[in-house]
């Protein structure tokens, strides 16, 4: 089955970050520092009434590949299991190298202009192009319960931690 999906981007994602390896690894382990969201001129008006949700999902395509031109391995070793060595399938893990390489961020909402949207919780390098962001609704995204989340219920993760971080012993 092959099919071309096309993609609008919406806006860019403005942050301090410029390298994968010193990008914090998930936006909620990462909510003390700030970006912001240029929106282009034509999807302006989609930001109205968004200030009035505290949290939205941020689409993003992630486009700095770490291999240029090769498909990602189905089966590759997460950022947080760099020690061990372990590899996980692609669906089972959450880092960048993906067949479509599509950013999933919850961000928190700090401002809404008519332009802009500045949020707390940067995961993203300066420039990411934003393909979509959709309020984040509590009786619809937080599922009942406590839900098991695999291998990564065993770990132990900082806040602020970036790959660079976790490639050293």
């Amino acid at each position: 089955m092959e099919l071309t999906v096309r993609l609008q981007v919406i806006g860019v994602v403005r942050t301090s970050h410029h390298e994968l390896e010193t990008t914090p690894i998930q936006a909620g382990l990462n909510r003390v520092e700030h970006g912001t969201i240029d929106i282009a001129e034509p999807y302006r008006d989609g930001l109205d009434g968004l200030a009035d949700f505290d949290y939205a999902w941020l689409l993003a395509w992630l486009h700095h590949p770490r291999d240029p031109g090769s498909d990602p391995p189905l089966r590759q070793v997460p950022f947080l299991l760099r020690r061990q060595q372990r590899k996980m399938g692609i669906f089972a893990a959450r880092g960048p190298r993906r067949v479509n390489p599509v950013g999933l961020s919850l961000i928190q909402l700090l401002e809404v202009t008519s332009q802009a949207v500045t949020f707390a919780g940067v995961d993203l390098l300066d420039g990411t192009p934003v393909i979509d962001i959709k309020p984040y609704v509590t009786r619809f995204d937080r599922p009942p319960g406590n839900p098991r989340c695999g291998w990564f219920d065993q770990l132990t993760i900082a806040d602020g931690t970036t790959p660079g971080q976790l490639a050293r012993p």
